[in-house]
């Protein structure tokens, strides 16, 4: 393709859609950046003069310049200074990086914004072009920097869908053959062989060191280079190990796993392969699909933008706001040693990444297409806040408070040493998080690790592969700062999709006093194997309280606590597990929690209590059961009387049809002569959970294809 050609195309895309901004980011803006630009102008004027002597600014990372050397000028200013980036993609040589000297005031912050009516998009990756067709209808180009070593990559988007690299089976998966032991050189700390069936593996692929192998575990996945292949004995080594010796790092007989980027396994329309030795890359083109108006971007960055306060100093990125722009075409690179983190994949980078940041907003933003997660913010982040976000098409998860995977200062999967790395008070309200986990499956929909006072609502996430919310980071009941968290009206569907296991719509881990999970919708959450929950209190979870949510449609039940002491499920709707309704693991001591005014409504065979319920360490009482016209059974086939006689549990419960209004189409408001009323079940209108704004940067993109099975 031509490169006028191509450029006119980008615009194209970036324009395609309107972004709702107000007037003053067409008018009343200090500097303007532009394609067309020049980071030589005075960036004053919103388009070059017609002596072609001044006119915008070129790059973001001009206009943060020129913002510096207002600030100097204008100490006492009170109004923000704002910079409006005109339309088009901007293709970035490095990282655009705000410091301390970047930050405005309360009275005065520095606002990127979208001009009125374009859409700017700042990507991390390279436009191929110059494609050549060969004659079995594959395209090819041949790129330099690959072949000399400066540039791979992992990722290709092509008209601004994903595409993937051939994959072996095709569809389905490949099954671990046996279990073998670890090699000396794990140190017992890890696993890093398996032996497969058959010919899964061969030797004499090509270029054998860019091959993946991606093997599933229960709730994380491991994805290895390959060592060496005995063909003989039917074994597998990699370069790398798993995290862990125990039975969740093991390469388990029977498990699935992939073969990902085998050259001989092209075919597929859609599929790709970069031939790295030669930089090669080929693409098997897409019905209909035409060199001359495809848009082909690989990425090449890893990390797009990043806010990064001195810590140590005490010095933070302060008062900066990003409204309607586009973060796209992010990299990802399996390691040498491979990829294997134990849970949730929080170690991966973020395309924005925040350290030392304190209120930063991102408003009507959208990330998209990225490697890893699509925003984090670590160590001293406070008071920033995420809103009217679109975060679409995501290589892992969306949103991370607590941990940025990237600088230097202190390391915050564990609990923090200082009071000022501490991460805190973050909004993250009416965004969009979709489509995720398509490079790495556990990866979350907003993860909270030791992280105190955040606000996330009316969210709508769905299409993960994990977890949709988690929060806390401490196993068991050692100290965390992960307390008096808010997650409320949130809308959290198709989780899971049978790829892990041991998930949850919300999951939480830990002492987390003050933290309230209320009003949200959840559905469709199904695991792999076990461990398909809507509402999921996993080890330590302590004193949170559950109410006024709908849950249905899970497969291991609407409710499950492993372990954890004097939570409260209050006021919820739970319908339809598959396997059974509401789960207990792990009997303990004290109180493990209370389950009081719910409603709990099933259709098919499965039991109402799942696992384990042999003490009285719980308090259940004014629920409603129903199981659609069959008897409800409680452990050991107690009715309702005998298990409120012999138990005391349930004294004022009832066994009655709640009458919700048509709960086989997933109404489940109740008439008014729902029995539930007189157990002071108090009705919430689920139909507030979500976006209360439709989508606006990702409304006219394709569609996000499915990674896994």
């Amino acid at each position: 393709m031509h490169h006028g050609k191509l450029a006119a195309t980008l615009l194209l895309l970036a324009v395609a859609t309107t972004t709702v901004l107000s007037p003053e980011a067409r008018a009343d803006a200090d500097f303007f950046v532009s394609t067309i630009g020049n980071d030589q102008w005075s960036g004053t004027l919103a388009e070059p003069n017609s002596e072609g002597t001044d006119g915008p600014l070129a790059t973001v990372d001009g206009a943060r310049h020129a913002v510096r050397a207002l600030k100097k000028g204008q100490p006492d200013r009170a109004r923000p200074i704002v910079v409006s980036i005109r339309g088009g993609t901007y293709f970035l040589d490095r990282p655009i990086t705000f410091g301390p000297e970047d930050s405005g005031t309360q009275q005065a912050p520095v606002v990127y914004q979208a001009y009125a009516g374009e859409r700017p998009v700042l990507s991390g990756g390279v436009a191929i072009g110059d494609w050549k067709v060969d004659d079995d209808g594959r395209w090819s180009a041949e790129l330099d920097r690959v072949k000399s070593g400066r540039w791979t990559f992992a990722q290709l988007f092509v008209n601004d869908q994903r595409r993937f690299r051939p994959r072996l089976p095709q569809t389905g998966y490949y099954h671990i053959a046996k279990e073998v032991p670890p090699s000396p050189k794990t140190g017992g700390n890890g696993h890093d062989r398996f032996g497969f069936s058959g010919d899964e593996l061969n030797a004499d692929w090509a270029n054998l060191e860019d091959i993946e192998v991606m093997a599933f575990h229960q709730w994380s996945a491991s994805r290895m280079r390959i060592a060496s292949i005995d063909a003989e004995q039917g074994v597998v080594t990699f370069t790398g190990q798993t995290r862990s010796s125990g039975w969740w790092g093991k390469y388990i007989q029977g498990h699935r796993f992939l073969v990902v980027n085998v050259r001989e396994a092209i075919g597929q329309p859609g599929q790709w392969y970069l031939d790295r030795p030669s930089g090669r890359l080929t693409y098997v083109p897409m019905p209909g699909e035409t060199p001359r108006d495809t848009v082909a971007i690989a990425p090449r960055l890893e990390q797009l933008l990043i806010f990064a306060g001195d810590g140590q100093q005490q010095r933070w990125v302060e008062h900066v706001q990003l409204k309607g722009l586009t973060l796209a075409h992010t990299n990802w690179l399996l390691p040498a040693d491979g990829q294997a983190f134990p849970q949730a994949e929080i170690g991966l980078a973020s395309a924005v990444a925040a350290m030392g940041a304190r209120h930063v907003v991102l408003h009507g933003c959208c990330v998209r297409h990225t490697g890893g997660y699509a925003i984090a913010f670590g160590p001293g982040c406070r008071h920033n806040r995420l809103e009217d976000c679109e975060l679409f098409d995501l290589g892992a998860g969306g949103v991370k408070i607590g941990h940025a995977a990237s600088g230097s200062w202190g390391d915050v999967q564990q609990v923090p040493q200082s009071e000022e790395a501490i991460v805190s008070h973050h909004t993250v309200r009416n965004c969009l998080i979709a489509h995720g986990g398509r490079l790495h499956p556990a990866a979350v929909g907003v993860w909270i690790g030791h992280s105190p006072y955040n606000v996330i609502e009316h969210n709508d996430i769905f299409d993960l592969y994990y977890t949709g919310l988690s929060v806390g980071w401490t196993w068991g009941y050692a100290p965390s700062h992960a307390h008096h968290n808010d997650v409320g009206f949130n809308h959290v569907h198709t989780i899971g999709q049978g790829v892990l296991s041991d998930m949850g719509g919300i999951y939480t881990l830990g002492v987390s006093p003050g933290t309230v999970v209320h009003d949200n919708h959840f559905h469709d959450v199904q695991s792999f194997d076990y461990g398909g929950w809507g509402l999921y209190t996993d080890e330590g979870s302590t004193g949170i309280v559950m109410k006024n949510n709908l849950v249905y449609r899970c497969k291991c039940g609407g409710f499950h606590q492993h372990y954890g002491k004097e939570n409260r499920i209050e006021n919820n709707i739970l319908a339809f597990g598959t396997l059974h309704q509401i789960q207990r693991t792990r009997a303990e001591e004290h109180l493990s929690f209370f389950f009081e005014r719910n409603i709990v409504y099933w259709d098919n065979d499965s039991p109402l209590l799942g696992s384990n319920w042999n003490d009285d360490n719980f308090r259940m009482d004014y629920n409603l059961y129903f199981h659609a016209g069959k008897p409800v059974a409680f452990p050991g086939g107690l009715t309702l009387d005998q298990w409120q006689e012999r138990r005391k549990q349930d004294l004022h419960s009832k066994v009655a049809d709640p009458q919700f209004k048509d709960p086989g189409k997933d109404d489940f408001r109740l008439k008014d002569d729902s029995p539930a009323l007189g157990l002071d079940f108090q009705p919430f209108d689920a139909t507030k959970a979500g976006r209360t704004t439709p989508c606006v940067l990702t409304k006219d993109l394709p569609a996000v294809p499915a990674a896994f099975e």
